[in-house]
């Protein structure tokens, strides 16, 4: 009786900690109706419904001023959307990369895609280049960080996770030397001041353009670790536990990374180095509901979105001129995290 009394607790404990994951997904809509109220123009709620029911009712927009219009639809969406998007990217692959690295204190950023990110728009700053040519070029570059510290890694065949962190390591710091030099080399009246509000991070010169790619790789990337979350669960144990129920862990840590750094690199693109919410986002994840990929992707992805609408909503609004998101997200997430691993000691 007693067996059968505690697997229907556990059941009912599993059961719930799904219903919070999944319940969570609304707290991000709710924020980015909220986000567009907020700014040095206050809009009210009222304006904000039947602006985005112009978008598929275009009579709704009568009545609304030309400039509460835009301000809504192609200044505030476009940018909560990618903050949403950008949260959600780091947060998802920040869990994925602490479950098949077993350690709680990784994110995406380890194999060093941002560092590679930020070396390629200094680059594309420093010649010039427009808005989308930047992002390109980010994009890019973040890639290529990682592709070439897989490669090193590749070399050596013993303790392939070691080398492959070991060479993500220098990889970034490679590419974070070449952005100084050519932080160095630029121009320091007008490039110069650009290339470091960029590695800042900021959602400021997000445009409708920005958005195609982000949104495919993110909601593409996260249905992807979404399908795969029982096979994290099992890499979490090991690759002893891996290959004996039949996996190729190998291969699948490399699907897992390739997807990671794709959903790294296009947020990176958009939002600049933003950095911490991969690390700390997951670790509140676990807290509430686990270490189930279940119910701990969800979670992330939806707090990790939460957390930098928040974030971005600060940075509009707590000072005339915006914070960048890089410093308040250090600012913030230091303490939190310093928190959270010592309440999540027995989750790992």
């Amino acid at each position: 009786m007693r067996i059968v009394a505690l697997g229907r607790s556990r059941a009912a404990a599993s059961g719930f900690r799904q219903a919070v994951a999944y319940g969570s997904l609304a707290l991000p809509v709710a924020l980015i109706l909220i986000s567009l109220l907020l700014g040095l123009y206050e809009i009210r709620i009222e304006t904000v419904v039947r602006a985005l029911l112009s978008l598929v009712v275009p009579q709704a927009a009568e009545g609304i001023s030309s400039t509460e219009l835009t301000l809504t639809l192609r200044i505030r969406l476009p940018r909560v959307l990618a903050a949403a998007l950008i949260g959600a990217a780091l947060a998802s692959t920040g869990a994925a990369f602490q479950g098949i690295f077993k350690n709680p204190l990784v994110d995406s950023n380890l194999l060093g895609v941002t560092s590679g990110a930020g070396f390629g728009a200094a680059l594309a700053l420093l010649l010039g280049g427009t808005a989308l040519v930047v992002q390109g070029s980010a994009f890019a570059f973040g890639l290529l960080a990682v592709m070439i510290a897989y490669a090193g890694s590749r070399l050596y065949s013993s303790a392939p996770l070691i080398v492959l962190t070991l060479m993500g390591v220098l990889i970034g710091s490679f590419f974070t030397s070449l952005t100084a030099l050519t932080k160095y080399v630029a121009d320091p009246l007008n490039t110069l001041p650009a290339i470091t509000f960029w590695l800042l991070g900021g959602l400021t010169g997000v445009t409708w353009n920005s958005l195609p790619l982000l949104a495919v790789i993110t909601l593409g990337g996260s249905a992807f670790l979404w399908a795969i979350r029982w096979r994290l669960n099992i890499l979490s144990l090991g690759d002893a536990e891996a290959t004996a129920l039949g996996m190729n862990p190998t291969r699948l840590k490399l699907l897992i990374i390739l997807c990671a750094t794709l959903m790294t690199a296009a947020a990176v693109a958009v939002g600049g180095a933003i950095g911490w919410i991969g690390l700390v986002v997951p670790h509140a994840a676990r807290l509430l509901v686990g270490a189930d990929h279940k119910t701990l992707l969800p979670m992330s992805l939806s707090l990790g979105a939460s957390f930098l609408l928040v974030i971005d909503n600060i940075s509009r609004t707590l000072l005339p001129a915006e914070v960048p998101l890089g410093i308040l997200t250090g600012l913030v997430g230091v303490p939190i995290l310093i928190v959270l691993l010592r309440r999540s000691q027995t989750v790992w």
